[in-house]
């Protein structure tokens, strides 16, 4: 068996982001990724065993990074308003930052079949126990997690990829947008 090397499977990794967003999932090919990546598809297959495989892996590592984004700028002593700026200013910085990342996971994760057969991702657990001790603490109301994320996180995708406004407009939109998440989702 040969041997796996860092730079290789990188390469593999970002093709598949690449085509996946030029492509989609069925035009996407294990040559065309072998071809975008440099490498041969026989050596494709020395990271993945196939291309749903691939593509789940590829998907939660990208879902985990965004969560792992996100979680690494909380500090569990931090106040509830200041909690929900930092996750929300998080996200959009995520989004503007690492926009194939971002369109590539938003993409996948709006595709059941394959979404579905991914297998549970931590980060997202580690964001709903983060709610949970929120709520348990009465920093933010006792609504349903499915609720709260969407209501912070959702508007605030919609800032982030709208590239008809500029920077300003943009941060303009999401100072405005925090203090109405903000004001929705504290306990009072």
């Amino acid at each position: 068996m040969r041997k796996k090397d860092d730079e290789k499977e990188k390469s593999i990794k970002e093709a598949v982001v690449k085509l996946i967003l030029q492509e989609g999932f069925h035009g996407t090919s294990i040559s065309k990724i072998a071809k975008m990546a440099g490498v041969s598809p026989a050596t494709v297959y020395i990271y993945f065993e196939n291309k749903e495989i691939m593509l789940h892996n590829i998907y939660n590592e990208c879902a985990e990074e965004i969560y792992e984004y996100l979680l690494d700028r909380v500090n569990r002593g931090m106040a509830g308003p200041q909690i929900l700026e930092i996750l929300i200013r998080s996200y959009y910085s995520y989004i503007r930052e690492n926009r194939e990342i971002f369109s590539f996971v938003e993409q996948f994760s709006n595709c059941p079949s394959l979404a579905n057969g991914c297998s549970e991702i931590k980060g997202i657990c580690n964001i709903n126990d983060l709610i949970i001790e929120m709520k348990n603490s009465r920093i933010i109301k006792n609504y349903s997690n499915d609720n709260l994320l969407a209501i912070m996180f959702y508007p605030v995708k919609a800032i982030a990829v709208d590239n008809r406004r500029s920077d300003a407009e943009r941060s303009d939109l999401l100072r405005e947008m925090i203090t109405m998440i903000q004001d929705a989702l504290l306990a009072e």
